[in-house]
């Protein structure tokens, strides 16, 4: 396969679909809460391992997920708005916790298993790689029937390689928000873990409504 400006194009043209629906750097911020206690050495392998998760999600995605949806007659709103009521749970949960428990778990690393239950969910998905990023996958890996077979599977190609790009993002933007953090302080330290709890609960009510309004429509 010749790398020519049509490929790369797609390829390009794949990381602008993805970045948004994706947003690494906000839901860097917005996850940050829920990694917190973590050293370097943990937040890293934490963070391979979210990476790797969501590579695995958006893969599938593009290879099998209008399938998969179809043989369990699951539809993307549904997706919306359990993944929306997910994450309001979640952001809720965050909004009501206490500061004592929060400098508690930042002075004392986690237990590996503890961690290891919230990476896949709910910080891969639906957090980082949720609804959104599953219907813009399904829309730009389509395949008619009169497409060729050839071209599809450049189109996959493509769509694989900004996956890869978009998850080298992640890590990038996960492993290195503490640091930004702590340049704000404790007090601004605690202000930005707060208001992104409510933009998690925010988000996932932006999420449900949007399956909501999908449900009515159909």
């Amino acid at each position: 396969m010749q790398l020519d400006f049509p490929f790369l194009q797609l390829v390009f043209v794949g990381f602008l679909a993805l970045f948004p629906a994706v947003n690494p750097v906000g839901s860097a911020f917005i996850v940050d809460p829920l990694l917190s206690g973590l050293d370097l050495a943990q937040r890293r392998a934490a963070t391979k391992r979210i990476a790797f998760y969501c590579l695995v999600i958006c893969t599938v995605s593009i290879i099998a997920g209008s399938y998969i949806l179809h043989l369990f007659g699951i539809s993307i709103p549904i997706v919306q708005l359990c993944g929306g009521i997910m994450i309001c749970r979640m952001g809720w949960q965050l909004l009501t916790s206490e500061d004592g428990i929060q400098k508690g778990n930042k002075e004392t690393a986690r237990p590996s298993g503890e961690i290891e239950n919230l990476l896949f969910y709910p910080i891969a998905f639906p957090m980082t790689t949720g609804a959104g990023t599953i219907s813009v996958l399904l829309t730009l890996s389509a395949h008619g029937e009169d497409t060729d077979i050839s071209k599809h599977l450049v189109k996959l190609v493509a769509l694989f390689i900004a996956i890869v790009l978009i998850c080298i993002l992640i890590y990038i933007c996960y492993v290195n928000t503490p640091r930004l953090i702590r340049r704000l302080g404790p007090r601004g330290e605690q202000i930005v873990n707060k208001l992104s709890a409510f933009l998690v609960f925010c988000i996932g009510m932006q999420i449900a409504s949007a399956g909501i309004r999908a449900l009515l429509k159909t």
